[in-house]
């Protein structure tokens, strides 16, 4: 019954006509209406026909689009299996593919010097460009040195590398004999590597002796070598060359490069079934544990390579440049998968927005001729704060879209990013989506031609898309202009399957508080127009610089501080980060040397976990506030940090609510402190 009148109402949305007075943004010259370009093409009648019949009939919309979009060794019989528990769904059941045959093999039978990669080195001025034929090459030799050394279908290989071709390459060399792969961000510390590649059961690393970066040398090897002394599992280092400088070898370590000129440039496609798994991503929750998030073969590539197709508008011999890194699933979705599977020439960026200058993204742009330009609010408001001379600096006619990810993007970083960068005439498309959902779920476009672009709201569910908001006590909210939790009403092909080795924390993550529902752990306002714009978590995660991390985490490893007995993190307002941690401490009695203590906290969240999760403020407290059932109250200490002390809400629930008073004062006396 909600699901119908879920699909129901946003089909009223759909046919809703574009109210009066408000001005819509430009769009390219182009006709948004025209697949061409794609591998397949969606069915006559234009994106608001696509958009009912995705919503009405998902089975026949996916089993059309999948069977035009996706090479198929053998196809599928049952496009879409609904399941009899949630979170069970199953997509096109029977059909078996190789994810990197459709990703390079088609493309190198038609088009062998197609620019796939362009390497955008840190050091600037210095890009390569790899064709499909040499991509091809270098996948197939490194699945043949993984299969020298035992890596079989099924078994799990961890990639911790910067961004490269050779990253990519690893990727897909994974996909192509059937392994699979989780790609960890290579500014983790050798603990969470560990903790990972524990997790996952990891049979081998593939990684560089250094990486490169902001013109920095980061010591990858050395961070492997210390992850892998607690990881048994791990039988095999793969270790290739980013720089000119030797490291230590060991004997598991295998130098990769070597071992890849004797291999065979050959390497036959193992044929996957759609469900096994393609790849496992760690993302943060609300609980102390990274999850192991798993998505399949051929529901995921499927989703990747339309949402990158429509939301960014590319057409074949666009030059698309994602400026993410490959170990979060914007890097997997929009700079790998997605774009190569639509034949497209991916950008691969090493560097920082910074580096050698702030104009080092939009001398990129001109230099390579971007068309599309991906990235993250935190950027763009760190570069908004260097004056707009360095983006006028450039040439960025080529531009047609701009795209932000990662967390909502504020109004004065959208009017900078459209009106300064865009020069008012790119279409600008605020994305909304998950590591969970595998692609883009809520976008400003695809849409009707000339559709109303609202700043600084994703605006529009994709193909397949059917959000709704809860209440507080579970019901849908009908009707416009209100707020609550934002939840899906039907599964899509590119959603993650469960969580590796637990999937019951799979459906109590996502689908226990609201059965029937994928609950996303966020808040959504649907406007008058019924348009939807992202309000922020509702659980305790955080969001920093685009990065999810579950506030559990972070305490977690500051209570390994032996004169630290409590902690408690929640997140605040950051100017540039969009948010930042904000750390309050418990000492034992008698503690000394209060300042030492938060730097050595400081280097234990760094070292523990990374760099971006140490907390920007520690504040020392005499006591939590904590309910009679001991559960600490985070929700009155994001009030204290925000600065609505006024409205506190009910504290009748506490221990003591005196305990409200004792850490407002130490928090003025921190910011006068600290003012001064």
């Amino acid at each position: 019954m909600a699901l119908a009148a879920a699909r129901a109402r946003t089909l009223r949305a759909l046919s809703r006509p574009r109210p009066p007075g408000r001005v819509p943004l430009p769009v390219p010259s182009r006709s948004r209406c025209s697949p061409a370009g794609a591998p397949g093409a969606l069915p006559p009648g234009g994106y608001r026909a696509w958009r009912e019949r995705a919503a009405r009939d998902p089975a026949g919309f996916w089993a059309d689009v999948a069977r035009g979009w996706l090479r198929w060794d053998s196809p599928f019989h049952t496009a879409w299996q609904p399941g009899d528990t949630a979170g069970s769904a199953r997509w096109f059941l029977g059909g078996r593919l190789n994810v990197s045959v459709n990703c390079l093999d088609q493309h190198v039978e038609k088009s062998p010097n197609r620019v796939a990669l362009i390497w955008e080195r840190d050091e600037p001025g210095t890009a390569v460009h790899v064709t499909y034929r040499e991509l091809q090459d270098l996948t197939c030799r490194l699945a043949n040195t993984l299969k020298k050394y035992g890596i079989q279908k099924g078994d799990r290989v961890a990639i911790y590398m910067s961004v490269s071709p050779l990253s990519v390459a690893a990727m897909l060399a994974c996909a192509r004999i059937g392994a699979v792969h989780t790609v960890v961000f290579a500014g983790f510390s050798a603990e969470s590597l560990a903790g990972r590649i524990m997790d996952s059961g990891c049979k081998a690393v593939i990684t560089y002796n250094q990486g490169v970066r902001g013109g920095r040398t980061i010591e990858l090897k050395a961070t492997v070598d210390e992850a892998v002394k607690n990881c048994p599992s791990i039988k095999h280092v793969f270790v290739a060359q980013r720089t000119d400088n030797k490291v230590h070898m060991g004997d598991r370590d295998i130098p990769l490069e070597e071992e890849m000129s004797k291999a065979d440039s050959v390497c036959p496609p193992e044929p996957m079934d759609s469900e096994d798994v393609l790849f496992m991503l760690y993302t943060s929750g609300s609980t102390g544990k990274p999850k192991g998030i798993v998505h399949t073969q051929a529901g995921y590539l499927l989703y990747a390579a339309l949402t990158h197709k429509y939301v960014f508008d590319y057409q074949q011999g666009d030059v698309f440049g994602c400026v993410a890194d490959i170990g979060w699933i914007t890097g997997h979705s929009y700079v790998v998968y997605g774009p190569l599977c639509n034949g497209a020439t991916s950008v691969l960026f090493e560097s920082t927005p910074v580096y050698p200058d702030p104009g080092r993204y939009w001398e990129v742009v001109q230099r390579l001729k971007i068309n599309q330009f991906y990235g993250a609010p935190t950027a763009i408001r760190l570069l908004l704060n260097y004056g707009e001379e360095w983006v006028k600096k450039y040439d960025r006619s080529s531009l047609r879209v701009l795209g932000s990810v990662g967390e909502p993007i504020n109004k004065e970083a959208w009017q900078w990013f459209y009106q300064v960068v865009g020069e008012g005439r790119c279409t600008l498309v605020d994305t909304w989506w998950q590591t969970e959902t595998g692609g883009i779920c809520i976008a400003p476009r695809p849409s009707e031609e000339e559709a109303e672009i609202v700043p600084a709201m994703a605006m529009r569910p994709f193909f397949g898309i059917v959000p709704v908001l809860m209440d507080e006590n579970g019901e849908v909210i009908e009707g416009n202009d209100v707020s609550g939790a934002l939840c899906i009403a039907q599964p899509w092909p590119g959603m993650a399957r469960t969580i590796h080795g637990d999937h019951q924390r799979f459906i109590d993550a996502y689908f226990k508080a609201y059965p029937g529902y994928y609950f996303t752990g966020d808040g959504a306002y649907r406007s008058h127009e019924g348009y939807y714009q992202i309000t922020g978590r509702m659980d305790d995660v955080i969001n920093i610089s685009g990065h999810r991390l579950g506030t559990a985490e972070i305490e977690d490893a500051m209570a390994d501080h032996p004169e630290v007995p409590e902690t408690a993190v929640v997140g605040y307002p950051h100017k540039i980060k969009g948010e930042g941690a904000f750390a309050f401490i418990v000492l034992k009695e008698q503690t000394a040397h209060v300042d030492h203590i938060k730097e050595e906290l400081k280097t234990i969240v760094a070292s523990k976990i990374a760099k971006y999760a140490v907390p920007d403020h520690i504040l020392v407290v005499k006591r939590l506030p904590k309910t009679r059932s001991g559960k600490i109250m985070r929700r009155l200490l994001r009030k204290v940090v925000t600065e609505q002390s006024s409205n506190m809400g009910d504290v009748t629930t506490l221990d003591d609510p005196s305990v409200v008073k004792e850490i407002l004062d130490a928090y003025q006396k921190y910011k006068e402190k600290n003012s001064s």
